[in-house]
């Protein structure tokens, strides 16, 4: 299953939020504005969790936003 089909089945939120966070782990390299960076980084400080957890969050939020 992929997430195109989630989207297609009309999948429940949590459905979708799971398959999300299911599979292997890769690297990816995107660039970034330094001062964008810096900023997401100290969001993260401030929330307690890491610049890498921030993205997957806001990832994940944004992919599951049509379900909400």
């Amino acid at each position: 299953m992929e997430y195109i089909d989630l989207v297609r089945s009309k999948a429940d939120e949590t459905q979708v939020r799971q398959f999300l966070s299911e599979g292997d782990q890769v690297a990816i390299t995107i660039r970034l504005p330094k001062n964008l960076r810096d900023s997401a980084k100290k969001e993260a400080e401030l929330r307690g969790t890491t610049f890498s957890s921030l993205l997957r969050e806001c990832l994940v939020d944004e992919l599951t936003k049509d379900q909400k």
